[in-house]
């Protein structure tokens, strides 16, 4: 299966000659940096002037990398990715830097109603998602994970936070529905840690069903997943991760540099590779207490966990592996690993076109950053197109 992913017919199955001429324009945007960064500019300020373009973002940028603006809306494309792909879907809420208690609870009661949407479609959205800083201000994550005291008023804030955390495992527990947790800036991530080991010892004996996210471009994300593995074995619990490579490069090793403390974040892409691996390698060889989903657009990756589940007897159904890629990247990996009958998933990002725009100019940032990605996703394109030609 060495040239799994070279099969753009299968890929791109699902995408008509004018979708794909759309996404091969919009990879060749991303690809020149400079056009990013300008896009970026301008897209915040007309947002900041509310100047009327989000018809020009929905149909461009928006509807390649979105669902859509509700979760109703992306019921269409959950339905026809998986009858026709074989590719289940992640409703990922990608609304970001909220600050009032009324938004927090927004954010909880759309985690709940995508967990009851996952609990009636189990094959086709197996999880449901939220992010840390959804739920509570990102200040009071630092102070917490900082051990700075809280005032009696942040003291409240926070156990509003916890409850909050509380509302959604319990509801995802209840209802047999896996859930997993993003990771965010490094400096911010110790509380959120410490609180999702709570809901694992709490809601993960029997299984994995809380995941946390471990961003394996820190250098101590390795270490951190085996002292958690020591931690659930010593008090009989599972543990449930994301593991992927991590989305907050630039501003982790800029924050570093000017606060002089040593960057969190490996010395380059290969050590990042080899620290993912070594992630992947050490879940699969502790399958029996952990349940991985493996977030990747790298295709060595995905190859060496096929080997690794052909080596330790692992079915390609097995529910403790899942395949994951974001909706619209790595097609060519999502829909030839799910030909081959493995779990894949996509996170499938939703929300008010506004609200929705530093989600997508994250991803436009960590294409340009990943210079290969973009080229290659440009090359599969070029090849289908010109298959279809032929």
């Amino acid at each position: 299966m060495k040239n799994l992913f070279n099969n753009t017919e299968v890929a791109f199955a699902l995408k008509n000659n004018k979708e794909l001429k759309r996404a091969h324009f919009l990879f060749k945007m991303i690809s020149k940096p400079t056009l990013v960064k300008l896009g970026s500019s301008l897209a915040n300020f007309a947002i900041k002037t509310h100047l009327p373009v989000t018809g020009l973002i929905r149909s461009t940028v928006f509807d390649h990398f979105c669902g859509g603006i509700s979760e109703d809306d992306c019921l269409t494309v959950v339905d026809n990715m998986y009858a026709k792909g074989g590719v289940a879907s992640v409703l990922d809420y990608s609304v970001e830097g909220k600050e009032t208690e009324k938004q927090f609870d927004a954010a909880l009661n759309m985690t709940i109603k995508t967990i009851e949407y996952a609990k009636q479609r189990p094959d086709s959205i197996p999880f449901a998602v939220f992010k840390p800083t959804g739920f509570g201000r990102f200040d009071m994550f630092v102070k917490k994970g900082e051990k700075v005291a809280f005032t009696a008023e942040e003291e409240k804030e926070w156990e509003r936070i916890v409850y909050r955390f509380n509302m959604a495992c319990k509801f995802a527990y209840n209802n047999d529905v896996l859930l997993l947790i993003d990771a965010e800036h490094s400096w911010m991530q110790d509380a959120a840690d410490d609180i999702v080991l709570d809901m694992m010892r709490k809601y993960n004996k029997e299984k994995a069903l809380i995941y946390n996210t471990a961003q394996m471009y820190r250098w101590d994300r390795l270490q951190y997943l085996k002292d958690l593995h020591a931690i659930a074995k010593a008090e009989g619990f599972h543990v449930g991760m994301k593991v992927v490579r991590g989305a907050y490069m630039e501003v982790e090793r800029e924050r570093a540099t000017e606060r002089g403390y040593k960057s969190p974040i490996c010395v380059d892409k290969a050590a990042t590779d080899v620290n993912y691996d070594a992630g992947v390698t050490y879940m699969l060889e502790n399958i029996d207490s952990m349940a991985i989903f493996a977030g990747t657009h790298n295709e060595k990756s995905s190859y060496l966990i096929m080997d690794l589940m052909e080596k330790h007897n692992i079915s390609h159904t097995d529910r403790r592996l899942y395949f994951g890629q974001l909706y619209g990247m790595s097609d060519n990996i999502s829909f030839n690993l799910a030909k081959e009958k493995f779990n894949v998933a996509k996170y499938l990002p939703f929300g008010p076109v506004r609200d929705v725009i530093p989600y997508l100019i994250r991803r436009a940032e960590e294409n340009t950053s990943v210079a290969g990605q973009t080229n290659r996703e440009l090359d599969l394109i070029e090849t289908e197109l010109k298959r279809r030609k032929l």
